[in-house]
């Protein structure tokens, strides 16, 4: 299966379905930091440049190595979902450069809150992949020791994260500790209260958090225009800490810029507001059809900014990465993608009943009476079993 390709994995339409294109604002093409272009050439940054200036090309090649695992591990585990044996899964097809970069700009000692589809940042901070099946496969929680690798458990609550970053780094700042907090959402939860709520305190407390917003532009079908009549960057102005657009399809400038905020945080500069301007490639969840509220053109035009192609690009032409290495980690995707499906199957089947456990504190005699109609529900498979 070939992992560095969005062309395979495009969603199809199906007859009669309406093509919508979504109405978008004024300069389409927004102001932003970039280091890499959409044609993998290098571009300079005055600003910017000296934060990866040091970076070797084997960091080059460890940074597309990344990106390339963590697209395999979202593609086997979008499969399966399709085969029954996830209930559900969050791509992050089109953000890799995103979470590749911002993650690879943390310190071992700062501390990340994830929403449910920082797979990528997971990757960076050690977590094992199977480990954040788990909790779509309904057999856990999460799967891993939030402190063992300072990677918060996955918050499926939208925009609640930003909160819970911004105590913990108000906590960081009375400890006197030298480590930052980076806290990830997306352009839907930044209009939630929460976020609001998380720039006001984070901005009062001088907090050491960066807030990174994967803008990937779609909130399930609902357009990030629909959403907001400023770039979501430029909403920082109005709590007093810098806001930053940078290019989300780049790594390179999304590690400078995070390592930048990241720097600020831990000089007691307080927050940063980074906006990773990105696409959503795939579907919001496997339970989402994109194809009824998104233009193919769209998807297509921004399948040509492809972040993975256009580091391997730069990669090739500047001589830094061979046939060899591309044939070698090709090969590990797939073993990785086996051992992704060897260890999901392998996980014990979600218990049924425990939908009906902690309903209320003491028991009530309404979901007694749903438990024994679901226990007779499924008792009749059985049944039905031993009757051929």
């Amino acid at each position: 299966m070939t992992v560095e390709s969005t062309a395979a994995r495009k969603p199809r339409r199906s007859a009669g379905t309406k093509r919508t294109a979504a109405k978008k604002p004024p300069g389409d093409q927004p102001e932003l930091v970039q280091l890499l272009t959409p044609e993998g050439k290098r571009v300079k940054n005055g600003e910017y440049d000296a934060y990866v200036a040091d970076i070797t090309p084997e960091e080059l090649r460890g940074l597309y190595r990344d990106m390339v695992l963590t697209r395999r591990f979202d593609a086997e585990a979008t499969s399966l979902q399709r085969q029954g044996e996830l209930g559900l899964w969050a791509s992050l097809l089109g953000q890799e450069a995103a979470q590749i970069g911002s993650g690879r700009a943390t310190r071992e000692d700062d501390y990340v809150f994830p929403t449910y589809r920082e797979h990528g940042v997971a990757w960076c901070r050690g977590v094992d992949p199977t480990n954040l099946l788990g909790m779509f496969r309904g057999v856990n929680n999460g799967g891993w020791d939030p402190n063992s690798n300072n990677f918060h458990l996955y918050t499926i609550v939208i925009g609640s994260q930003t909160l819970h970053a911004t105590g913990y780094a108000m906590g960081v700042a009375k400890d006197g500790a030298d480590s930052a907090v980076i806290a990830y959402f997306g352009d839907g939860a930044s209009s939630q209260g929460d976020v609001a709520e998380s720039f006001t305190f984070s901005a009062v407390y001088n907090a050491p958090v960066v807030f990174f917003c994967q803008n990937n532009q779609w909130a399930i079908s609902e357009p990030t225009e629909r959403q907001s009549r400023v770039p979501l960057y430029q909403r920082a102005q109005g709590y007093g800490f810098p806001g930053v657009r940078v290019d989300g399809n780049d790594v390179l400038a999304c590690l400078a810029v995070t390592k930048w905020a990241l720097e600020r945080a831990r000089r007691g500069e307080g927050p940063t507001l980074v906006e990773a301007y990105t696409y959503r490639m795939g579907a919001h969840t496997t339970s989402d059809d994109p194809t009824k509220y998104r233009a193919d053109e769209e998807r297509e035009a921004w399948e040509a900014k492809d972040p993975i192609q256009r580091l391997r690009t730069y990669l090739e032409t500047s001589n830094h990465a061979d046939e060899g290495f591309f044939a070698e980690l090709e090969a590990e995707s797939e073993a990785l993608g086996r051992r992704v499906r060897e260890a999901v199957r392998a996980m014990p089947d979600p218990d049924h009943f425990a939908i009906f456990e902690n309903v209320y504190a003491d028991g009530h005699a309404l979901v007694d009476e749903e438990r024994a109609q679901f226990a007779a529900y499924q008792a009749s498979f059985a049944d039905e079993g031993e009757g051929k």
